[in-house]
């Protein structure tokens, strides 16, 4: 894992440095790139993906880069109901993108769909985020201490609300059971097709926890509906909220999220693509969205992005296996 850290943030450096100085002026963005955008999100309303889907819409509407978008989302399993409709629906359109990321590699190892995100075209690696651990707000479970030795105790009796089998969520949860010594097998996992039904579920105390990424819970946080037990990053996200690894528990892993071509578009179908996001990633509305919802720049295209994902498939895999969530 420590080598898929060090990637993220070398790739995101390098990419930041050259754009810089590549596409700092305004005649660089402010054409319009395509007259139309058709953008797939393979989970429910109000979730990461969704999000990220929504803030590409925001920033390119504003900066003159699309003239018109339309969305569809289709959720469950990690991405792995939407992911073959888009396929077969969408094949050969160049202005077709899909929302993606970390949760779909895994939810494909676990599930072992016949179709994965190995399946459409990687077009770019966008942002990525550390998760949060959440409780309800009157919960008995005060601290991160509280929640670990209750799942010390009975992993089975603490419910913890995430997105798909498999996904980032589940890693992390499965990766706290090995520190503390027990088996991932033996987590209570309620998996959930978006944030949005996790939040509920965890607002309305169905589970015992939830985790996700920070982006999806911080509001709640804020707003005292939830307390924040720790995050997943190297650093903070929040203020007064520890990470993991400072408190003891040695688990740093970020949640990318990119974007996807259809499959049978040819190489100038998806370098128009790729150089439309290239231009949003450098428009000054894009630097905003990313900071205001608090997300880190993982910027990375095409080929790159396309060694990146191999990559993180077989890292991905490996620690599903070493955790027990797969063969």
């Amino acid at each position: 894992m420590t080598s898929r850290r060090t990637l993220l943030t070398a790739t995101a450096a390098l990419s930041a440095s050259g754009l810089a100085t590549g596409l700092s002026s305004r005649s660089a963005w402010a054409q319009q790139m395509f007259e139309s955008l058709f953008v797939f999100v393979p989970a429910g309303p109000g979730g990461g993906w969704d999000g990220l889907g929504r803030a590409i819409e925001q920033a390119s509407r504003q900066a003159g880069l699309v003239g018109n978008f339309q969305f569809e989302n289709v959720g469950g399993a990690g991405g792995m109901v939407g992911l073959p409709r888009f396929i077969s629906q969408r094949r050969g359109r160049p202005n077709a993108l899909m929302v993606g990321g970390a949760v779909m590699v895994g939810a494909g190892i676990t599930n072992r769909t016949p179709v994965s995100i190995r399946d459409v075209v990687p077009i770019a690696r966008m942002t990525t985020e550390p998760g949060i651990i959440v409780v309800p707000a009157n919960s008995d479970l005060r601290t991160l201490e509280d929640f670990t030795n209750a799942l010390k105790a009975n992993p089975g009796g603490v419910a913890v609300a995430g997105g798909s089998a498999g996904g980032i969520d589940h890693i992390i949860l499965g990766l706290m059971l090995k520190s503390l010594g027990r088996n991932a097998r033996e987590a209570s996992y309620v998996a959930f097709a978006g944030g949005g039904p996790a939040q509920a579920a965890i607002l309305g105390a169905q589970v015992k926890a939830g985790i996700s990424g920070v982006s999806e819970f911080a509001e709640q946080v804020k707003a005292g509906r939830m307390r924040a037990l720790a995050t997943t990053g190297e650093t903070r996200s929040l203020d007064g909220v520890p990470t993991l690894k400072e408190s003891g528990i040695d688990i740093v892993m970020g949640n990318w999220r990119g974007l996807f071509g259809a499959p049978g578009i040819n190489a100038n179908q998806r370098k128009a693509l790729v150089d439309y996001v290239t231009a949003l990633h450098a428009t000054p509305q894009w630097r905003e969205v990313v900071q205001t919802r608090g997300w880190d720049d993982a910027f990375l295209t095409g080929d790159d992005f396309a060694s990146f994902l191999t990559r993180d498939h077989t890292e991905t895999e490996q620690v599903l296996r070493d955790i027990g969530l797969a063969s």
